[in-house]
C-alpha cells in the first residue's frame, strides 16, 4: 500500500479540493442562472439573482415538453441498459471460459469499437436505419446504443469473469448444472460490481446523448431530453434562463442515479484495480 507523508497527503487533498471546484462550480452556475431573468444573467453573471424566479423551471417544463422527453429517454436508456447487460454478458461469458476457433478475433474486432467512434459511420448507420423502417423511432435509437455500448462493457466483463475460477464452473457443471444456468447462477452473481458499472455508465451516456436523437428523431412527441430541450436554442437568439432550467431538469435524473448507486460504482471500480 502506498504511504504519503503529512506533505504528500496536503497535496493530494489540496487537488481533489481543486479538482471538485472544477467539476462542482459549473453546474452551481448552471442552477444558480436558471433562477435569474435574463437581465440578470447578461449583466451579472457570476452573482446571485436579484429576484429568485422560480417559474423559470415551470415555463420549461411546458415549453420543451420535459414531461414527455423524460418517458423518452427514460424508455430509451431502461431497454437498452437491459440489451447491453444481456449481450455483453453472454459475449463476454463465451470468450472468456469457452475455446472456440476465432474466439481472440472476436474479441478483437469488438474492441475496434472503442477505437473508432459511431459517429465516423453515421452515413451507414441511417442508411441501415432507414432501409429497416426505424428512423424516427425510439427503437432505432435503442438498436444503436446498444452497439455502440457493447465494446466498453464487453471489455470490462471480460476482466472480471476471467477472475472466476473455473473450479466452480466444473463443480456447477459436475452437478448436472446447463451453460446456461452456470452463467446465470454462477458467473453473473460473482460479477454483479462490473454489472453494475456497466449499467450506470451505459444509462448516463443514453441518457446525456444529443447526437444520435439530433439526427434520427424529427418527431417532438418522440424527443429526448436533451433534444427536448434544444427548443431553447433560436436561430437568432437564446433563451437563457430556460435553457439552465431545462438542462438542469435534464441532468437530475443522472445525478440523482449516481448517488443512489454510488457504492456500488466504487466497489465495482476498487475489484477492478485490484485485479
Amino acid at each position: 500500500m502506498l504511504k504519503l507523508s503529512l506533505f504528500g497527503k496536503i497535496m493530494v487533498y489540496i487537488l481533489l479540493a481543486v479538482y471538485c471546484l472544477v467539476i462542482l462550480v459549473p453546474f452551481f452556475m448552471m442552477i444558480l442562472n436558471s433562477l435569474k431573468s435574463m437581465r440578470d444573467i447578461f449583466m451579472k453573471p457570476f452573482s446571485f439573482p436579484t429576484k429568485v424566479l422560480y417559474d423559470n423551471y415551470t415555463k420549461a417544463w411546458n415549453q420543451a415538453g420535459i414531461g414527455t422527453g423524460y418517458r423518452n429517454s427514460a424508455f430509451v436508456a431502461g431497454v437498452s441498459v437491459i440489451g447491453i447487460l444481456i449481450v455483453s454478458s453472454m459475449f463476454a461469458y463465451a470468450i472468456s471460459k469457452y475455446e472456440f476457433k476465432g474466439r481472440r478475433f472476436l474479441f478483437v474486432y469488438s474492441m475496434l469499437g472503442l477505437a473508432f467512434p459511431a459517429r465516423l459511420a453515421i452515413i451507414p448507420i441511417f442508411i441501415l436505419l432507414r432501409n429497416l423502417t426505424l428512423t424516427n423511432s425510439l427503437f432505432g435509437l435503442i438498436l444503436i446504443y446498444t452497439s455502440v455500448n457493447i465494446p466498453f462493457s464487453v471489455f470490462l466483463l471480460k476482466n472480471f469473469i476471467d477472475g472466476v475460477p473455473n473450479e466452480l464452473s466444473e463443480a456447477a457443471r459436475i452437478d448436472g448444472a446447463t451453460p446456461m444456468q452456470i452463467y446465470w447462477k454462477v458467473v453473473l452473481p460473482l460479477v454483479k460490481p462490473a454489472l453494475s458499472i456497466v449499467a450506470i455508465v451505459s444509462f448516463v451516456n443514453v441518457w446525456n446523448d444529443f447526437f444520435f436523437p439530433l439526427i434520427f428523431i424529427n418527431d417532438k412527441s418522440k424527443a429526448t431530453i436533451t433534444l427536448a430541450v434544444s427548443i431553447f436554442f433560436g436561430e437568432y437568439s437564446n433563451q437563457w434562463p430556460l435553457l439552465f432550467s431545462g438542462l438542469t431538469l435534464a441532468i437530475a435524473p443522472t445525478i440523482i442515479l449516481f448517488l443512489l448507486f454510488s457504492r456500488q460504482f466504487i466497489t465495482g471500480m476498487t475489484q477492478g484495480a485490484i485485479k
